[in-house]
């Protein structure tokens, strides 16, 4: 994405604390420390409102931001993210365990494996898969630990309607997490547009870019 848009616009792309060149600090996270890092990062850096995109984990920081420091987003999109992780059905707790056995017994390797595997299933995603098993393997163990436990339980539902800036939110048709809970971000935010990219899995951005990257660019134009 970042060839993409970085002729219409200053793209800006960060490691969240825990992840990549970002510092891993022992204690707890929550997104609403993600949130708050990302809001002082845009302080510190002069700049704002900005135009928030994040997915998956950055999609819940982008929702918390906006409902936190709405003076810091212009427009919001979140991709295949919700605005809750909390345990609902059995298949929730099977899926929370799952990932916490991996990561305890098995390690990060096995986990990241795993994961992508499930992101890039086909045969010819095979290049795409191995990437995203290398830099999801290269992830800090304790540190990805920290934010798991940072998602379960979290939830912005309650402050979904103060968010005013024009939202939209992607969805890929075959991603892993339920459609109702993108919907919901859709009925409770006032100025929210929900569009779905077919035949595709969690890592819209990698496996479709074109399609991604035509509807993100079309939403940006019209907030310009």
């Amino acid at each position: 994405q970042i060839p993409a848009f970085s002729n219409s616009y200053k793209v800006i792309t960060f490691d969240v604390r825990g992840h990549g060149k970002s510092d891993k600090p022992p204690d707890r996270y929550s997104i609403k420390m993600f949130a708050s890092d990302t809001a002082e990062l845009l302080k510190a850096l002069e700049l704002g409102p900005a135009h928030i995109v994040g997915l998956s984990l950055g999609g819940m920081i982008a929702l918390q931001l906006a409902a936190d420091a709405p003076e810091t987003v212009k427009s919001l999109v979140t991709v295949n993210a919700y605005p809750e992780a909390t345990i609902q059905t059995l298949k929730d707790r099977i899926e929370v365990r799952k990932r916490f056995f991996l990561l305890r017994v098995m390690g990060i390797q096995k986990m990241a494996q795993f994961l992508g595997t499930r992101l890039f299933p086909k045969p010819e995603q095979q290049q795409l898969r191995q990437v995203a098993i290398e830099r999801l393997a290269s992830n800090d163990k304790q540190a990805y630990l920290n934010t798991l436990r940072a998602l379960v339980g979290w939830s912005v539902l309650d402050r979904l309607s103060t968010i005013n800036c024009p939202t939209l939110v992607i969805a890929a048709d075959k991603d892993f997490a339920p459609m109702a809970r993108k919907e919901v971000t859709v009925t409770k935010i006032p100025n929210a547009k929900l569009v779905v990219i077919d035949d595709s899995r969690h890592a819209t951005p990698m496996e479709h870019p074109d399609k991604f990257n035509s509807v993100l660019m079309e939403f940006l134009s019209g907030q310009d």
